[in-house]
């Protein structure tokens, strides 16, 4: 006769002294593995959890430029067979351009802010700089054109032509003004000039959406800890009773997917704040919109819509030509009024036709060495302009609705990649889980 507490005491023994093996628990198993192996799974998982987050925002502002070998790539795509490039610089330009449209129509009115000038202002600050720069204009051609007659003319006559210049030289700025105000469109793309700065210069995108946005991906990152921490107390509870090996990779792919999906959802949603008794659930972004609107406008003032980058724009821009066309008359109007007092002797020492050169001379060399002196009207200019009050003011006018779409429909539509990146990160965390739970 056998024993049956022997039998039983035996299979006891050979329990404790060879435990189940890693293939033998495919499936379901209730509590299979040592305790803390389900204690440490809500810790991991919130570190997956913030460690997605983390690089997830890496890769959406980084590398500026694509990282890889360029082997292939779908235009306007952040990812290439080898290699990836920041999401939003991949995409500076359309966001650029989406991101000033909507400025423009809400917060700016290009008309309106250069109505602001004042042209007799304008006159008075460049005066000193045009006067030097018409007394060496005048004395060059004149030394070219009738350079025995000029150095012979009495003193009393150049003085005469110094006193028109400083008469006439105010006027000219003041009417040349007056016509610039009213075709500012004609001369200026802002538009253009905006999306180039971002296509030439990537990092102003990036700077933009990230100082704006400070505080919300501080959130994003920390976040990312709380919910994978959460979703890791319902992959512990799944993993006690059914320890199948999808189980690690699944919910790893699912923890860095909903972070991030959670994340960005409280960062612009609700829309409009709900009140539960003392508390108030607002997205978080919207709740600084005091705040946000003092960054943006102080960021695009200071790197893009600044006084020297409107000049250059108008100088050098694809609208260059109308303006040159604009100073060029007001140029020629000038002159015929600064050389009116020469006219009888210089006539006469050189013939009509060279006077008339001579004319066209001076007209020339004014147009081109006005633009070399526009930095003296910089600082006025920008103070009466005001663009930075400008839009921070407007923008902190905007309905909850209206904020949100200055910056967020820019990146809206990457949103399920930057999710997406979040979710193949926690996968692959999950994998490594799950060599670790099954070897």
């Amino acid at each position: 006769n056998i024993d049956q507490s022997q039998i039983f005491k035996s299979n006891q023994h050979f329990q404790r002294t060879n435990p189940p093996t890693a293939a033998s628990k495919m499936g379901y198993g209730v509590g299979d593995y040592p305790l803390w192996y389900y204690l440490i799974q809500p810790a991991i998982a919130g570190i997956v959890g913030y460690v997605t987050n983390v690089l997830a925002l890496e890769m959406t502002f980084r590398p500026i430029e694509f990282f890889g070998p360029e082997l292939f790539r779908i235009k306007n795509q952040p990812w290439g067979l080898f290699g990836w490039q920041g999401i939003i610089p991949t995409k500076a330009e359309k966001m650029a351009s989406v991101c000033f449209d909507l400025m423009t129509t809400k917060l700016l009115n290009i008309k309106e802010i250069f109505d602001r000038l004042r042209p007799e202002k304008f006159g008075e600050v460049m005066e000193d700089a045009l006067l030097l720069m018409l007394d060496t204009i005048v004395n060059e051609v004149a030394m070219d054109f009738m350079p025995g007659v000029w150095s012979q003319l009495p003193k009393e006559v150049k003085d005469e032509i110094i006193v028109v210049m400083d008469i006439e030289s105010e006027s000219f700025l003041s009417s040349f003004m007056e016509d610039i105000k009213a075709h500012i469109d004609d001369i200026l793309d802002i538009k253009q000039m905006t999306v180039s700065a971002c296509v030439r210069e990537k990092r102003l995108v990036n700077k933009i959406f990230q100082e704006c946005g400070e505080k919300e991906f501080t959130f994003i990152r920390r976040s990312g800890f709380y919910f994978g921490f959460l979703f890791g107390l319902i992959q512990m509870g799944v993993f006690f009773v059914y320890d199948a090996s999808w189980v690690l990779p699944f919910f790893g792919f699912l923890v860095g997917w909903a972070t991030n999906w959670l994340a960005l959802k409280v960062i612009f949603r609700p829309l409009e704040p709900h009140k539960f008794g003392p508390i108030t659930i607002h997205g978080i972004f919207l709740k600084r919109q005091n705040e946000v609107s003092e960054t943006f406008a102080r960021v695009n003032c200071v790197e893009i819509l600044h006084t020297k980058a409107i000049w250059e724009t108008i100088l050098n821009g694809p609208l260059s030509s109308n303006f040159y066309a604009m100073l060029r008359a007001h140029s020629i109007v000038f002159t015929e009024k600064l050389v009116g007092g020469m006219k009888p002797f210089a006539v006469t020492a050189m013939g009509s036709h060279r006077f008339a050169e001579m004319k066209e001379e001076i007209a020339k060399k004014i147009a081109a060495n006005l633009p070399s002196i526009m930095p003296y009207s910089y600082q006025y200019t920008t103070e009466a302009l005001d663009m930075e009050n400008t839009i921070r003011e407007k923008m902190q006018q905007l309905t909850y609705a209206e904020f949100e779409g200055v910056l967020h429909p820019a990146f809206e539509e990457d949103e399920i990649l930057l999710i997406f990146v979040g979710g193949v990160l926690g996968l692959m965390a999950g994998v490594v889980q799950l060599l670790i739970f099954y070897t």
